[in-house]
């Protein structure tokens, strides 16, 4: 499992994924409070420590075992997007 350092109290959890025809762990991180980390940690504004995190974290491909990045977000609002998705589509 590869761990994003410096984000230890970010950690949610550990997921079982596939990855073709085997099972593998990745370590899931809260990715709204990776963004808080940096904005307090390393004094970024808001739309920094966004910018930061969808280039450097989110969008850093480190092979099969790269962490899962979550934003919490209500049920809702999850169908809201699959609905919104599902448009788009047709």
């Amino acid at each position: 499992m590869i761990r994003a350092e410096g984000f230890d109290d970010c950690i949610l959890g550990v997921a079982e994924v596939w990855d073709g025809n085997t099972r593998v762990h990745r370590i899931v991180y809260d990715a709204l409070e990776m963004i808080e980390v940096l904005m307090e940690r390393d004094g970024m504004d808001h739309d920094e420590a966004v910018e930061y995190f969808e280039f450097n974290i989110d969008g850093a491909y480190m092979g099969t075992y790269t962490p899962i990045f979550v934003f919490r977000t209500s049920l809702e609002s999850i169908e809201e997007l699959a609905e919104y998705l599902n448009n788009e589509e047709e």
